[in-house]
């Protein structure tokens, strides 16, 4: 430390540091208030000095105590000075260097060169969920030149997995914004709007531009490395010597005979000989080949235009790809691609389920809260199987099986902007009611496009529906990774069951639901006793309730 405090007292760089940055270059003064000086003289990578013979303006700023350290974090250099007042009052002077580059948060302040703007805030397109890394404008909420304040939503981002909306972080003023309505395919940390502190610097941004990134210019530049050596592609033409047309004529053994008729033919009409196989004496090509030959061409090339135009006939439309539905189908495609799936089907009898609901929903209508759907109880049983075989309620995570202690099911919902899965946490131990609650709201937020984040993150285990609302008798689903399981939920539909005698039967109501497991995680065993635990809550729907 003392060696640092030598070389600055003793370097001309820093007694002339008022010459090291341009005149031009802004900074930002932050005050502490006095209460928070202990923690505003702390630091450890910082150097301490005395006064380094700063003069004019910067003389009368600065204190006895000058401390200065240089900091910087990926392609951002920052210079930072700490000063004390004569108030003693700490202040951190903050001066941004001109190379400062994009970053990957959603808020900056820039201080730019050019005295006609102001200081202002570029505001950059957040990540809203693990996955995403570029999002969509939906709308904006907020216009240029209103006042916004922190907490108030500046616009609706659609992002890979719901439409989520943009809280302002500071008060000021909305100065511009760069992406309008409906701008898509915004990367992460991209600028979207700048904002500004005074109301009377909103006109100065009026025809702002975002400038080139500091990357884009250096690309040139990037490829130094010496590639000279490389002399194969100039050699690449030596082994491919010209051919003079004496070494193309054929060999005596490889000689092409035809008539003389049928060479002045070939001769009209640029004919190749070697493409026509002859009919006559030892394979001797004759007039009626070469016409044959040509009467095919012609043939050809009509049938060519006339498929032209008929090509043209068919009629089509080209459906926009959603954010969701692109996440959907890259998730879904890697699922297929990554996790071996294996599938058990069991057909599950509900005449005592179907009767237990309708019990429950006479209590239900009778208090005034929400009827319970078959799904409802579904989620309840498949919630109380994971308890019971919790190897299901688990996660590959390529070195390790993470098995999870919270049981969160996830609902498939199919809306039209695309296929949502919010999830029930905790679903184990919550009542039929609170599920059926949650399952309703969650589904019209769903359809109405403003899920958030944590109404869809955190699933281990997915619920599928498509036998109620849709008739489907049995399908496989593909599972949601991270997770290893899925259950598919066909309609219920009567059988006839086989009495004890010959002429004595029986009707029942049956379900069948198909477990898709991923076999690195859930074998087959495991996942048939889940199947198990689960027909018996299903069958005897009055243990759920205990």
């Amino acid at each position: 430390m003392t060696c640092a405090s030598r070389i600055i007292r003793h370097s001309r760089k820093f007694c002339n540091a008022r010459h090291v940055l341009p005149s031009e270059a802004s900074s930002l003064g932050r005050c502490f208030s006095t209460n928070a000086r202990p923690f505003a003289g702390k630091g450890n990578d910082i150097l301490k000095g005395q006064q380094c013979g700063l003069s004019g303006k910067d003389n009368r700023i600065l204190g006895k105590d000058f401390v200065l350290f240089k900091a910087s974090s990926e392609g951002i250099s920052k210079s930072f000075s700490r000063t004390t007042l004569n108030g003693s009052i700490p202040t951190c002077r903050v001066g941004v260097s001109h190379t400062f580059s994009s970053l990957q948060t959603s808020l900056r302040r820039v201080f730019s060169t050019n005295s006609e703007l102001p200081p202002h805030q570029e505001i950059g397109m957040p990540s809203l969920s693990p996955t995403m890394t570029e999002g969509n404008i939906a709308r904006w909420l907020k216009k240029e030149g209103d006042k916004v304040s922190p907490g108030e939503v500046l616009c609706e981002v659609e992002t890979d997995k719901a439409t989520v909306e943009m809280e302002c972080m500071e008060e000021g003023y909305l100065a511009k914004i760069i992406h309008g309505d409906g701008a898509k395919e915004i990367k992460v940390g991209e600028i979207i709007a700048i904002t500004v502190e005074e109301e009377g610097d909103i006109e100065k941004f009026k025809d702002y531009k975002i400038s080139a990134k500091p990357a884009e210019t250096k690309a040139p530049s990037e490829p130094s490395s010496p590639k000279q050596e490389d002399p194969e592609p100039a050699k690449a033409p030596e082994p491919k010597p010209k051919v003079s047309k004496t070494e193309e004529v054929p060999h005596a053994d490889d000689r092409i005979f035809a008539s003389p008729l049928a060479r002045k033919l070939a001769e009209e009409n640029n004919v190749p000989l070697s493409n026509i196989k002859g009919t006559g004496p030892d394979g001797r090509i004759l007039k009626a080949d070469i016409e044959d030959y040509l009467a095919s061409s012609a043939k050809g090339v009509s049938t060519q235009k006339k498929a032209t135009p008929g090509a043209q006939v068919s009629d089509y439309s080209d459906i926009p790809i959603s954010q969701i539905r692109k996440v959907t189908a890259s998730r879904l495609l890697l699922s297929k691609q990554t996790i071996p799936h294996y599938y058990l089907t069991l057909d599950t009898q509900v005449d005592k389920l179907m009767k237990l609901r309708s019990e429950l929903n006479s209590l239900q209508e009778a208090s005034g809260g929400k009827r319970i759907s078959v799904n409802d109880l579904v989620i309840k049983a498949v919630a109380l199987a994971l308890r019971k075989v919790p190897q299901c309620n688990s996660s590959w995570m390529n070195d390790f099986i993470r098995q999870h202690h919270n049981i969160n099911v996830n609902v498939a919902v199919q809306t039209e902007h695309g296929l949502f899965v919010p999830v029930i946490r905790d679903a184990d131990k919550k009542g039929l009611s609170t599920i059926a609650d949650e399952v309703k709201q969650l589904a019209q937020k769903a359809k109405d496009n403003s899920l958030k984040p944590e109404d869809y993150e955190g699933g281990t285990f997915t619920v599928s529906n498509l036998g109620g609302p849709f008739g489907i008798k049995q399908f496989c689903a593909i599972i949601n990774p991270p997770q290893s399981g899925i259950l598919a939920v066909g309609s219920a539909e009567k059988r006839v069951i086989p009495g004890v005698g010959p002429d004595q039967y029986d009707f029942g109501s049956f379900m069948s639901v198909t477990l898709s497991c991923d076999h690195r995680v859930i074998d087959g065993a495991i996942g048939a006793e889940w199947l198990k635990a689960f027909k018996g809550y299903i069958e005897n729907p009055q243990s759920m309730l205990l």
